[in-house]
This record gives structure tokens, C-alpha cells and sequence, in this order.
């Protein structure tokens, strides 16, 4: 399913992280499609409220996790640059669909990086 929403659908996921090479581009390249695929189900379930939009982005927020030995692996990992710039793309997607009073720190509260 396409992205509809023109600011999701334009927005450069995780440009930090293919910016470094610290950072491989075929296990970023699946960071991003979780992000993408947040905003797919955004626009499918449209979350009614914060509460809703979180139960989304906590599951986004597994799926990071479990991908977590996958950087490991590739000798990297989800530290401190990374846990903000995923962050960071969490934070634009709530604003990109309307939640913009949501708690960033929530957003991603499931995480283990």
C-alpha cells in the first residue's frame, strides 16, 4: 500500500544513519521499512487518539528491537546516534499524522537500545 500522506511519502527515513558508515546500508534499508510500514498502518487503522497511535509505534518499536542483532552482526549497533535519529523519525511520523502533542519518549517507550 502506497503512502498517501506527502510528508511521510517525501521524508528521507533514517538519512543520519546512511549518512555513516558506521551504520550498513542493507540493515538500515530494513529500519526503514519498519518506519514505512508504521506509516502504512497509520493510514490503514488511523488511530483515533495518542493512546492508539502509541500501541502502533510500540509495536514499530519491537520490530527494532528484534533487529537489533542484525546491526550487531553487521558491526554495529543501536547506541546513542542511532536511538536519536530513529527517534527523531518516530517523533516527525506522529506529527506527520496529526499527533504533534505526542510524548516523544513514548513514542518509543518499548525499546531496548
Amino acid at each position: 500500500m502506497p503512502i498517501t500522506n506527502q510528508q511521510a511519502a517525501a521524508h528521507p527515513f533514517l538519512r543520519g544513519m546512511y549518512e555513516d558508515g558506521y551504520y550498513p546500508d542493507h540493515v538500515v534499508d530494513r529500519a526503514r521499512e519498519i518506519l514505512l510500514r508504521l506509516c502504512e498502518r497509520i493510514e490503514a487503522e488511523r488511530p483515533a487518539d495518542v493512546a492508539a497511535l502509541y500501541a502502533l509505534t510500540h509495536a514499530a518499536t519491537e520490530e527494532f528491537n528484534a533487529l537489533e542483532d542484525e546491526f550487531d552482526a553487521a558491526g554495529s549497533e543501536l547506541g546513542t546516534v542511532a536511538r536519536e535519529l530513529i527517534g527523531e523519525d518516530f517523533w516527525f511520523v506522529a506529527r506527520a499524522y496529526g499527533f504533534p502533542d505526542a510524548d516523544p519518549e513514548e513514542l518509543i517507550a518499548t525499546r531496548d537500545w
